[in-house]
């Protein structure tokens, strides 16, 4: 398996330096190279670990494989509270697959708990010996389940940046108060993609090669493919889990609608679809800020417009970095992605040639819910299916009755939910008519409705001491990442 730049496919790297380096020197995002398709026979009955080794393992062969298949049944372990790792729960029209079981519940807890023994891995595979500084922008849920996973592990620190206004009280809190003798967190005075922005910058720094020449700069964000890679996983296993439940046969196709900011998170389903499983549509859920919606319905991405804060902060993204990796993966012209990449960074603006849109309709479809939109199908779906769920999860909901209607559609759909409604209780309440500012009061009236218990690292933020509170303009933000990288490099 090489894994190219999706700027310049001459640069081709294994996968443990794609690991290692997280973005391209160049600035591209490394992208696989596969023709593979995995026989589902042999795959449809293994448990979420065998299946994670056994897809795995393909993209990452050039890891330790022993050490890879034990640190899968590390990560998927009892810190998980459901023991399907990913259960599936049945709606009235659909089916939610809940990512949201892990320690810091949120989807990003499938990637980010295996990605620091990826980290590890190739580390050793390399036999490097300078310490790996993790720089990652988050718009919410990345951030914690960054920290949690990387805190006091070896050879590494981690600097995670957020939007200071851009994320619910209760990620800012889960943050604040993160553990572990290598971590910080500094607050930034913008959106996520000026977050976003500077840890780009970071990475072509001619400072910090200089100041910081002791450190390899790395990410956990989707950008590195090492996060984007067990994503895959979880997609095969809700296709067998409705298998084995006899909702459908092996080898039909399925539908599955994905809230998403980043594209990370459908890209992921657009790598299990062109490795063998049997997907029918990907539809694409936006929040206010649709940039994705419009982009995948008329070829033209334009982040020339207002950015809103809106009650599904993981989502308020403009300029979505994995939709370059799908631009390299449809058309295979590294060349007129950069084009289109230079004009983004020029204009904020570009448009697809008539062939390359017409593959991504062939695949994707887009729909967006506003904020009254997505209030609505959470009360909606509590009142009928009596489970309550998060703004992002109702995003994409709403988005799939969106494309049913428009097109008739019956195909089994899967919609994915990606965190707890706990993380969101303030907003959650407002679908029915409570105005509870206090986060932690929104928790428990929200346990009493739906007869829950509060999670538990979710329930003891309270008690825990708030360690990071530095606020930056953006101006700044390059200065203090590299203030504190050279602190690491001192330590």
């Amino acid at each position: 398996m090489e894994y190219v730049s999706s700027i310049d496919s001459n640069k081709k790297v294994d996968a443990a330096q794609a690991i290692i380096d997280g973005l391209s020197p160049d600035g591209g995002l490394y992208t696989p190279l596969f023709e593979h398709r995995f026989d589902l026979d042999q795959l449809k009955d293994l448990s979420y670990q065998d299946l994670s080794y056994a897809i795995i393992r393909y993209f990452f062969a050039d890891l330790d494989l022993n050490q890879l298949e034990k640190d899968i049944r590390d990560a998927y372990d009892e810190k998980f509270d459901d023991p399907d790792i990913v259960p599936l729960a049945k709606l009235n029209d659909s089916y939610l697959l809940e990512l949201f079981h892990g320690p810091t519940y949120a989807f990003k807890d499938l990637a980010l708990s295996l990605l620091p023994k990826l980290l590890l891995n190739a580390y050793r595979v390399k036999d490097y010996h300078k310490d790996i500084a993790i720089l990652t922008a988050t718009s919410g849920d990345t951030g914690k389940a960054a920290l949690e996973s990387f805190k006091d592990v070896k050879h590494t620190s981690i600097t995670v940046l957020y939007p200071e206004d851009g994320v619910s009280p209760i990620q800012k809190k889960q943050m604040a108060t993160s553990k572990g003798d290598n971590v910080y967190v500094l607050a930034i005075k913008g959106n996520f993609d000026d977050c976003q922005r500077l840890v780009k910058q970071a990475y072509v720094s001619d400072r910090i090669k200089s100041e910081c020449a002791d450190l390899i700069l790395s990410s956990a964000n989707s950008i590195n493919i090492g996060r984007l890679i067990p994503q895959i996983v979880y997609y095969y296993k809700a296709y067998f889990d409705l298998v084995r439940n006899k909702t459908i046969r092996l080898h039909d196709k399925v539908n599955f609608v994905v809230p998403t900011g980043n594209f990370g998170d459908i890209l992921a389903g657009y790598l299990a679809k062109k490795s063998g499983l049997p997907v029918n549509r990907l539809i694409c859920a936006s929040n206010t800020n649709n940039v994705l919606t419009d982009f995948i319905n008329t070829g033209i991405y334009d982040a020339n417009r207002d950015f809103y804060t809106t009650i599904s902060p993981s989502m308020d993204i403009l300029v979505s970095s994995n939709l370059e990796r799908l631009l390299y993966l449809l058309c295979e012209d590294s060349g007129y992605v950069k084009q289109l990449m230079d004009e983004l960074k020029k204009n904020k603006r570009y448009e697809v040639d008539e062939n390359l849109f017409k593959m991504i309709r062939e695949n994707f479809d887009a729909y967006y819910a506003d904020e009254e939109q997505c209030l609505g199908t959470i009360k909606e779906t509590f009142e009928k299916d009596g489970i309550m769920i998060d703004p992002h999860t109702s995003v994409a909901l709403n988005a799939y009755r969106q494309y049913k209607a428009y097109t008739d559609d019956e195909t089994i759909s899967v919609v994915l939910s990606t965190a707890s409604p706990f993380k969101f209780g303030k907003d959650v309440l407002k679908a029915f008519g409570i105005n509870e500012q206090d986060p932690m009061m929104a928790m428990k009236i929200l346990s009493e409705m739906c007869h829950k218990d509060i999670p538990h690292n979710l329930a003891v933020l309270d008690e825990m001491e708030v360690r990071f509170k530095e606020s930056v303009e953006i101006d700044e933000g390059m200065n203090m990442i590299i203030e504190h990288l050279k602190e690491v490099t001192n330590v």
